[in-house]
Parts: structure tokens; C-alpha cells; sequence
């Protein structure tokens, strides 16, 4: 039996599309990360009389949705979530700070870090908690200050680092040492 015929065959049996079932299991939290298999298997069984290859193959649509590749939008998007929300707006700030240094400035979003870079060469990261926001420059031969303190073992792909609390902070000096870093990880010649 070919796949869409499962799907057919239970819709022949519920009424129910994928989609009309992915409502469902939303409204019920079953559709997050973390949620097992097992939970939502068990849900179609006892909630619709699914037989266990039935509720696999609804379960397969799930995570054939949830396992598509992210736009990095929507990468930026779930990198602000939670807790983390409230740093957005600093960091779309500090973007708006950068961009005039150029049109090869780009962030690309990882699930723990913001890398910034210039063209493909990294010049700095953003990482978020809930109490901050640590920066990490990438600016080699610059003494580290009291504010700009050494990278060290926080993170070997820079350099610098300095924790933002506030937008304040978002200051000139800060900027200038960013431009620095952009200026220094330019392209290769």
C-alpha cells in the first residue's frame, strides 16, 4: 500500500486530512519539539481509533513539516523566542548601527549564536540569554580594556567580548570597535 493510500484510507475512516489532524494535535501542544513519537501515535489511537500504522503515517506528515529547512528569517525569528524575545529589539538596533559599514554585512543564524560577517568571513557573534546580551569581536592585535574583555574560553572564534545590558551601551565606542572588525576581516586578496 503506497503512502497517500494510508493517508487516504484514514481520511476514508475519520473524515479527517492530515492537515484538519495537524489542527488538532496544535490546539493539543503535540506539535513542539520535544514532543515523542510515542505521544502522538498514542493520541491517534485512542482519540480516533487509528490502527499503529495509520497514526505513524500522520505522524510522519508532522515531521516531514516540522524537519523542513528553516529560512534563516525564520532561524533569526525562533533564535528570539522565549525569554530571549526581549534582546530583539537591541539587536535589530545594533543591525541598523551596522549596515552602513556595507552591503556584504550579513548575520547568519545558528540554534546557539548569531554569526556576523562580512562577505563569509566572521568579524563577530551575538549570543543571548535572558539577563544579556554577549558580543563577540573578532578584531586580532588589539589589547583587551574593561569593557572589551578577553574572549578566552567563552568562545575561540573571537577574540573580544563585552556584555550588553542596555541600548546605551549600543555606543560609539562599541561601533568603532565593530568597524574595526569589519575593516580587519575583509576579503582576501
Amino acid at each position: 500500500m503506497s503512502f497517500q493510500a494510508y493517508l487516504d484510507n484514514i481520511k476514508a475512516k475519520t473524515g479527517k486530512s492530515p492537515e484538519d489532524f495537524k489542527k488538532l494535535a496544535a490546539k493539543r501542544g503535540l506539535l513542539g519539539d520535544g514532543i515523542k513519537a510515542g505521544e502522538v501515535v498514542a493520541w491517534l489511537k485512542e482519540e480516533f481509533g487509528l490502527g499503529h500504522g495509520h497514526a505513524m503515517a500522520i505522524y510522519t506528515v508532522f515531521k516531514k513539516e516540522k524537519d523542513k529547512p528553516k529560512s534563516p528569517d525564520d532561524k533569526l525569528e525562533s533564535f528570539f523566542k522565549g525569554k530571549k524575545v526581549r534582546w530583539r529589539p537591541l539587536f535589530d538596533l545594533l543591525m541598523k548601527k551596522l549596515k552602513p559599514f556595507g552591503d556584504d554585512l550579513k548575520v547568519s543564524p545558528t540554534t546557539s549564536y548569531l554569526s556576523v560577517l562580512r562577505g563569509d568571513r566572521k568579524m563577530a557573534i551575538i549570543q543571548v540569554s535572558s539577563v544579556r546580551m554577549d558580543l563577540g569581536i573578532k578584531l586580532k592585535g588589539v589589547k583587551p580594556t574593561k569593557r572589551f574583555r578577553p574572549a578566552d574560553a567563552w568562545n575561540s572564534m573571537v577574540t573580544h567580548r563585552v556584555q550588553i545590558t542596555d541600548e546605551r551601551q549600543l555606543d560609539d565606542e562599541l561601533i568603532n570597535w565593530l568597524q574595526s572588525a569589519y575593516e580587519q576581516n575583509g576579503p582576501t586578496t
